[in-house]
């Protein structure tokens, strides 16, 4: 039982319906292949129906089934081994960058195989160009993606073994079941999966159903379970990037502009080459590369370089002239104010730094007609072709490892480290291992764009009419091959580019507004930008949720009631309704305290957060507690989910509270955690209850979903504790 303070999750099960089934070494289960290589309840006053509104396209095809479609093709060409020694051993094609993929995986396959959990070890596979978009780790669609070949692939490996069992043990395969590890008998005789190993891949044909298991059997799937490595990880077992050890390898940073984007008009490298240890300088695109033995005499080294910068394309450009630009291109809302009531919000995000723990660094070996390099990544395979294209290799040349990340956010969808260690080593002729500053990182790498947002909502006779949501943000890069994943899906042929695609699959709204609609104008601006956690959804739904309180208030209508009357689907009102009963809603609360709540719906999964706030100061709130309440159709790992829900609400109350990003003339003011304020410990809720819902379907995304509901409930808790109503964000700034 969790102590005073500790955060819990609890999990609700209910019955649901069955799920949708879309050499002595080795034996290999590669699915695509017909042989074993297969490689209590709260009341409402009762109210009238709102106006409904259709469906947003994102309701009807999301960018989670894109991306299913475009993987689809390739979805049965992973592989899963079983070893002689019993060890079952999966190449994952995905990104484990904390969000713990890996176990859930893990937990997938050993459900249907009956295998011990422990006894199941997934790996991070190289990048395949063979697996096309089968490789590519984002919008919350790892689970997705994965359920249905994951499930298919062990069910098909379990038939196998049985079928071999039934043989040797001379009984009905029908009669056999697995568990532990081993094919059991009715009369107690076992086999185990190693000892079957060898029989089972000679075995051409099976006795029993390769069907997945129906989900009234499942004894792992929807236990909370602890993250397979995490002692690995508390105890520096667990290898980074720069803990792989390369022999000869040297020490890399590199010497950066000022300025975004400038570029290196002269230098002279004397001074740090003079500096005993400092192996090598070196220019590249991006700036002047030091190597050195040690990463301390590396940093000394390019501290020492005399530099002469040209300025980037950014120079002049600061917050204000980005305001003003997305001001100007905000387009117009279309449903006049005349005859009716109507509430009109104008809001301003900043930039966002992803800030993961672990900086970005890359290990690369180059020789003359190959290359070898090590990195994490969410798209290895446009890393290895860009890395290739970098040095004047073919991709086939170039051999990518996919590293294990310490957090990444959607920034490690871009490779920039990768092609700045390829560069460098191709050109000193020795492997490197270079490392980005977390300077570097705030100051050179990628942020979430800002934006602007302008809504306009009608209302009469109690009833939203209409809601206009017109958002303009800084243009986000999508470079990392979203646009050939959406016309590999066949989604799209042609149409809009690729922001505005990847908002209309993403973006919606819940509620029954009558006439909805959410538009949003892309504004080249020369930073270096990138999806962020919830990328489009996490400013445009939490200007949202302020707006819905306002008119809550409007209407003279208490905001959970008022919700519960406009929610589209029961299981957002299922998530409302939780949070509304277990977080208390309503309770008295002392001046300067107060309520938030909000709600979002995405990636086929929808959840809602309650907050309380502490704003006697408003210069230094603190929430104090959070409810959060999550349906994602089924939850593999609760304890997983739990941890998702509860990162969401920590970046949450980072950026709706105090952290961003300012520019300068071009220059990013902001360089560590010292200055980009990103949430502390002593910031958390004290008290924290994530409750997972019963299922209620195939599983949905998770990793994004918390974002924007806890971002609301922490505006609207802000806003009802110091009588404001904020529009621009981080609050303070």
């Amino acid at each position: 039982m969790a102590g005073p303070g500790e955060p819990t999750a609890r999990t609700e099960e209910t019955p649901d319906a069955k799920p949708r089934v879309g050499r002595r070494k080795f034996l290999t289960f590669l699915v695509a292949a017909p042989t074993l290589t297969v490689a209590a309840k709260l009341t409402f006053d009762p109210v009238a129906d709102a106006l409904p509104s259709l469906p947003a396209p994102s309701e009807l095809l999301d960018l989670g089934d894109v991306i299913t479609l475009a993987t689809k093709p390739t979805a049965w060409s992973m592989v899963l081994r079983v070893e002689d020694d019993g060890r079952v051993r999966f190449e994952l094609p995905r990104a484990e960058s904390g969000q713990g993929i890996t176990t859930t995986a893990a937990m997938i396959i050993a459900e249907e195989l009956g295998a011990r959990l422990g006894d199941v070890a997934v790996e991070l596979s190289d990048a395949k160009p063979e697996f096309l978009w089968n490789q590519f780790t984002a919008g919350s669609t790892g689970v997705r993606t994965l359920w249905g070949p994951l499930r298919g692939i062990a069910a098909t490996a379990r038939a196998r073994l049985i079928t071999a069992a039934a043989k040797r043990m001379g009984v009905e395969a029908g009669t056999l079941t697995t568990r532990d590890s081993a094919v059991w008998a009715p009369d107690g005789r076992s086999e185990s999966f190693g000892a079957l190993a060898s029989a089972a891949a000679s075995t051409t044909s099976t006795a029993v159903s390769t069907a997945p298991k129906d989900a009234s059997g499942y004894t792992l799937i929807g236990k909370p379970t602890g993250r397979m490595d995490a002692r690995d990880i508390v105890t520096g077992k667990a290898e980074y990037a720069m803990d792989m050890t390369i022999e000869g390898a040297l020490a890399t940073v590199v010497a950066r502009p000022p300025t975004i984007k400038g570029k290196v008009a002269s230098f002279d490298a004397a001074p740090a080459l003079a500096i005993p240890g400092v192996v090598a300088v070196t220019q590249i695109p991006s700036g002047v590369a030091v190597s050195a033995e040690t990463i301390d005499l590396a940093l000394k080294g390019r501290d020492a370089l005399v530099i002469t910068w040209q300025n980037g394309p950014a120079v002049g450009l600061s917050d204000a002239d980005i305001r003003t630009k997305l001001r100007a291109s905000t387009a117009p809302l279309a449903v006049p104010r005349l005859l009716t009531n109507h509430l009109d919000a104008s809001f301003d995000f900043a930039f966002v730094s992803h800030a993961p723990m672990e900086v970005h660094s890359a290990i690369a070996d180059v020789r003359e007609d190959s290359a070898e390099v090590w990195v994490a990544c969410q798209s290895p395979i446009m890393a290895q072709n860009d890395v290739a294209k970098s040095i004047g290799l073919a991709p086939a040349a170039v051999k990518l490892h996919v590293l294990r990340a310490g957090g990444s956010f959607g920034r490690r969808l871009f490779w920039e480290p990768a092609v700045e260690a390829a560069q460098v080593s191709k050109k000193i002729g020795k492997p490197v291992r270079l490392m980005w500053t977390r300077t570097d990182d705030v100051r050179h790498g990628r942020l979430r764009p800002a934006s602007h947002h302008k809504i306009r909502a009608t209302y009469l006779l109690g009833e939203v009419l209409s809601f206009e949501h017109r958002m303009a943000s800084v243009e986000t890069d999508l470079k990392h091959g979203f646009g050939e994943l959406v016309t590999a899906s066949g989604a799209a042929i042609s149409g809009p580019g690729d922001g505005l695609l990847f908002f209309h699959l993403s973006a919606a709204n819940p509620y029954h507004f009558g006439l909805v609609t959410q538009l949003l104008t892309e504004v080249p601006v020369p930073v270096h930008t990138g999806s962020w956690r919830s990328v489009y959804s996490a400013g445009l739904r939490t200007a949202e949720e302020v707006v819905v309180d306002e008119l809550a208030a409007k209407m003279g209508k208490d905001p959970v009631q008022f919700r519960m009357s406009v929610l589209k689907s029961k299981r957002a009102k299922d998530v409302l309704a939780k949070v509304a009963k277990e977080g208390q809603w309503g309770k008295a609360m002392p001046r300067g305290w107060a309520q938030g709540v909000a709600v979002h719906e995405e990636y086929r999964s929808v959840t809602a957060c309650l907050v309380e706030i502490n704003a006697t100061d408003p210069k230094a709130p603190r929430v104090t507690r959070a409810t959060i309440a999550v349906d994602v159709g089924r939850a593999i790992n609760p304890t997983g989910l739990k941890a998702q829900m509860m990162g969401g609400l920590m970046d949450a109350i980072s950026t709706v509270l105090q952290a961003g990003v300012h520019l300068d003339a071009g220059k990013v003011r902001e360089k560590s955690y010292a200055d980009f304020r990103y949430a502390r410990q002593k910031d958390a809720p004290i008290k924290l209850d994530v409750f997972v819902m019963p299922p209620t379907g195939e599983p949905g995304g998770a990793g994004e979903l918390g974002v924007p509901a806890a971002a609301g409930a922490v505006a609207n808790a802000y806003a009802r504790a110091t009588g404001t109503k904020p529009r621009s964000f981080p609050i303070n700034f």
